[in-house]
């Protein structure tokens, strides 16, 4: 009888609540106004024809990797930084490898590790969710072949600094080291410069969050030019889709319109946080698009708000993030909105403000 590799009957199940969203769409990270126009605008000029014809990759390599300021052959565009995540996991790792992340963190690391057939170690991330350096640094072995990060962190939005990254990826020589900086547009520092200093680093990148283009599915993954012709061999030629690619440079071209709404996403960040602060509500400092806050009943606050018109999602499942949950920022009018809400569903459920401060 047919069955499913033992690593893949294992697999923890992920299924995002994305049924049903009507409302602000404060629950999933992603751009709250959607892409630059001149995106649409290149969407309306795709043709019959060049959606009948399989995509050609490479030429959008090579304007993404100069807008980067890299060298084409160190870039690969992929469906998202899901397929990053996934290409790299089956280029390095072997059953019984062993591959570390940082808890809490976003939940695809752990599975595609698992699916690959490693054995996952989590390290619990530190008092206020900082980051456990010597920790994990003491865990790295000979069998260590694979380390995911994300900077900033998703749920809690935290950072690591440059210099432990660095240490990291040293002591792990052995190692494929993934940086994913699919926030990095909302903090502004980037391991790229780095690349060259560690053959086993490798940096991903995502336009779903702040260039709008989470329905395209397109991300990057950047390393040292040898290590990515091992992983070119395990891509598809066909993994981004015409529409992607042709949006691409467009979105790239268009830095005022990201500039402008990061900016405001940052202001939009620290009204929330003043606002959780003045109100006593525990929160954790974030340098991505989003705020992690202790309401207590997450689930039921979850609920509520959405009464209100606006959706946040519930992270108290997640390690350490117990009655937590996560509020992606807008711009000033969709913050505006979050905040009334945000207060009235206080109210509702009678949480005490000014009793959890951090």
């Amino acid at each position: 009888m047919l069955s499913p590799r033992e690593a893949v009957r294992t697999l923890p199940s992920y299924h995002p609540p994305l049924a049903g969203r009507n409302g602000l769409r404060l629950d999933f990270n992603e751009n709250t106004v959607g892409c630059s126009p001149r995106v649409l605008a290149r969407l309306r000029e795709l043709t019959p024809e060049k959606l009948a014809s399989y995509p050609e990759r490479e030429p959008v390599e090579v304007k993404v990797a100069e807008f980067l300021g890299i060298a084409a052959a160190e870039l690969l565009l992929t469906n998202g930084v899901d397929e990053a995540i996934h290409l790299l996991c089956e280029t390095y790792l072997e059953p019984g490898d062993e591959a570390l992340i940082v808890v809490p963190t976003y939940s695809m690391y752990r599975i595609y590790m698992m699916a690959a057939g490693a054995q996952v170690i989590a390290v619990s991330a530190g008092k206020d969710f900082n980051f456990p350096t010597n920790d994990l640094c003491d865990r790295i072995t000979r069998r260590t072949r694979m380390i995911a990060i994300a900077n900033p962190n998703n749920p809690t939005g935290t950072v690591v600094p440059v210099a432990d990254l660095l240490r990291i990826a040293h002591t792990a020589p052995d190692a494929a080291v993934l940086v994913d900086e699919a926030y990095f547009e909302f903090y502004g520092e980037s391991m790229l410069a780095t690349r060259g200093k560690v053959p086993n680093l490798f940096v991903a990148r995502t336009f779903s969050k702040a260039y709008g283009l989470a329905g395209l599915r397109s991300g990057a993954l950047i390393g040292d030019a040898e290590q990515m012709r091992a992983i070119r061999r395990v891509c598809s030629p066909y993994n981004v889709n015409a529409a992607a690619l042709a949006c691409l440079p467009e979105a790239l071209s268009d830095q005022d319109y990201i500039q402008q709404y990061a900016g405001e996403i940052r202001e939009s960040r620290s009204r929330l946080e003043h606002a959780l602060e003045a109100s006593g509500i525990q929160f954790w400092p974030s340098q991505a698009n989003f705020v992690l806050a202790r309401v207590g009943a997450a689930a039921s606050f979850v609920e509520h708000i959405r009464q209100h018109g606006i959706l946040v999602r519930d992270r108290s499942s997640d390690h350490g993030c117990e009655g937590c949950v996560r509020i992606t920022l807008g711009p000033r009018e969709h913050t505006d909105r979050l905040l009334i809400g945000f207060k009235e569903t206080c109210e509702e459920l009678g949480i005490v403000q000014g009793a959890s401060r951090r």
